[in-house]
């Protein structure tokens, strides 16, 4: 008689043993768990930050002997999925991906539901037997949304708002048309990749317009009675005052949208037909880009591994609002975060959460601005520091003299190009001799939209745009949008950074000390092979990512050649 398999060690065990967790993060978790409705052991890990959801799926198919997926890049038969109705699959988070003879493999987070297992099989009758494989729950959520696709069904909860009472129940019920028309808006901005959703007042309606890839884009008209009961819900949601409509206000909404966490920074402002609510999405898990990934090509990443790999001196990230700062910032500080390191950041406001890092937001009801913050964050003991903006001579002056004193310090600054930023330090009040030898770089960025794989077109480029390219002599052919359902018709589908990365070294210095004009700092910069923002740009039109016309809408046309894009 075969003895029995001995029951597989907890998983928070398994966690500790391969040291993915130590004892005080396996202690913080239990203790979770028993003030908090005894949740999964490996879901709280995840919700604390102390490992990904990835990390938990591999881990659960170690112990549980169960096969584990990875459905990002994952491609179902339509024939398969369509075993398994949508609404089943939703309801239980479950994903149908194979069959083979008569078993049914189902990708779900956790392999031992037996409701989920038993409605499958229930729905599929004996002729198939459910077999569970493992995948991560943001996974099996966003898989579901791209298979069986998502319906918000926005034009029925207005039909139905037609006809019901504008004004919100005092009981609060989640059902009232409103609220489901809100969350419908939400989560739909959210699908569409949208950066911010737009509500705008006028005289007779309610415009509706989603920021995707840079764009503002309408979505809905909805009339102007509407938005009265829609603005309440928008405040309570983010905790303001319902009854303060003459003044403007800041809120924040945390929702988790197709199993990931997302936050809206809600903004409103009175305008002459009502207030005007504008929400910023921050999804945290694309703020998580590496550094390898996120767009540098091999020699602009060797130099600001370089800049990274300094024990002092400040760090300028410039670009105008949206260009992506933020998320070059997080990729260099994550590089940075270590166990080893005090990294303490001072934003306005705190965007995205990372883990070790000590965030504080600039508050004017707490007396924080940056200059105060600084100081502050100074009596901290930091290694290293994130600065969110520099607008003054006074927090200039504290982040450069906090990379004197043996910190490296990160902040962004609003210039043109990366070598504007020196002449903006000098217009803020900054001394040179206080910026020389201080200043280990400066990297500009802008974002320009991707042509859709899908749709784009090839054509020659007209004479002026080889010229730009300089390659007057030899033909080119350049991508166009064209537009298909794959991008909603637009022809472009995400977004693509460019950069112009500006490493200092002691000739560098020694002008910088001088005061030299932008001409000379650009001839210095060129001479030792520096690339312009402008340069970078048309490498992206020429290998195909972008359109010309992109290029000129962001970044403009480069005077004379575009090797002198620093000097123009």
């Amino acid at each position: 008689m075969n003895a029995p398999r001995p029951a597989p060690a907890p998983i928070g065990q398994t966690l500790l043993a391969s040291g993915v967790i130590g004892e005080d993060q396996l202690r913080i978790v239990l203790h979770e768990q028993r003030h908090g409705q005894h949740r999964p052991f490996g879901q709280v890990c995840v919700e604390l930050g102390f490992i990904s959801e990835a990390v938990l799926r591999d881990a659960l198919s170690a112990r549980l002997g169960h096969r584990a997926v990875d459905l990002a890049g994952a491609v179902v038969d339509p024939a398969i999925i369509a075993l398994v109705p949508a609404a089943l699959a939703r309801r239980h988070c479950l994903l149908p991906i194979g069959v083979d003879a008569d078993i049914l493999s189902v990708a779900m987070p956790n392999p031992h539901d037996v409701i989920a297992l038993d409605a499958l099989s229930a729905h599929c009758g004996p002729g198939l037997q459910a077999r569970a494989v493992l995948a991560a729950e943001s996974d099996i959520r966003a898989a579901l949304d791209r298979h069986y696709g998502y319906h918000l069904a926005i034009d029925d909860i207005l039909r139905e708002l037609e006809t019901a009472a504008i004004e919100l129940p005092h009981d609060g019920g989640e059902r009232h048309p409103v609220m489901r028309l809100i969350d419908a808006l939400l989560v739909d901005a959210v699908k569409n990749d949208a950066s911010d959703i737009h509500f705008e007042p006028e005289a007779g309606f309610l415009r509706i317009r989603y920021r995707i890839d840079g764009i503002l884009h309408p979505v809905r008209a909805l009339h102007a009675n509407h938005w009265a009961a829609m603005a309440v819900r928008l405040k309570v949601l983010a905790g303001l005052n319902i009854a303060e409509t003459r003044a403007p206000q800041d809120g924040r909404i945390s929702l988790t949208i197709a199993g990931r966490p997302i936050d809206f920074r809600l903004s409103t402002l009175p305008t002459l037909h009502g207030e005007n609510i504008v929400l910023r999405v921050l999804d945290r898990q694309r703020a998580a880009v590496a550094l390898e990934k996120i767009g540098f090509d091999i020699s602009q990443l060797k130099a600001v591994e370089r800049m990274l790999a300094r024990p002092e001196g400040l760090i300028l990230v410039t670009g105008p609002t949206g260009s992506g700062k933020t998320t070059t910032l997080y990729a260099m500080l994550d590089q940075l975060n270590t166990d080893g390191v005090n990294i303490m950041t001072l934003e306005d406001p705190v965007e995205y959460p990372m883990p070790r890092l000590r965030q504080t937001t600039v508050s004017e009801a707490a007396r924080i601005d940056f200059a105060s913050g600084i100081r502050a964050l100074l009596r901290q003991d930091p290694d290293i520091m994130l600065v969110g903006e520099i607008r003054d001579v006074e927090t200039a002056e504290l982040a450069i003299r906090a990379a004197m004193t043996g910190h490296r310090v990160f902040a962004t600054l609003h210039t043109n190009n990366a070598i504007g930023a020196i002449p903006r330090l000098f217009d803020l009040g900054v001394p040179p001799g206080l910026l020389a030898g201080n200043l280990v770089g400066v990297i500009a960025q802008r974002l320009l939209r991707r042509l859709c794989p899908h749709c784009r077109t090839l054509s020659a480029a007209s004479a002026d745009e080889q010229k730009q390219l300089g390659r007057a002599e030899e033909p080119v052919s350049l991508a166009h949008p064209a537009g298909c359902p794959e991008c909603g018709g637009r022809g472009y589908r995400g977004r693509l950074p460019v950069f112009e990365v500006l490493e200092t070294d002691d000739a560098f210095d020694e002008l910088i000390a001088t005061n030299a004009p932008v001409a000379a700092l650009a001839r210095c910069a060129r001479n030792r092979g520096h690339r312009a923002l402008a340069d970078d740009g048309l490498r992206r039109v020429i290998d195909g990512s972008t359109s010309p016309a992109e290029f000129r809408r962001v970044i403009g046309s480069s005077r004379g050649s575009p090797r002198h894009g620093t000097e123009a």
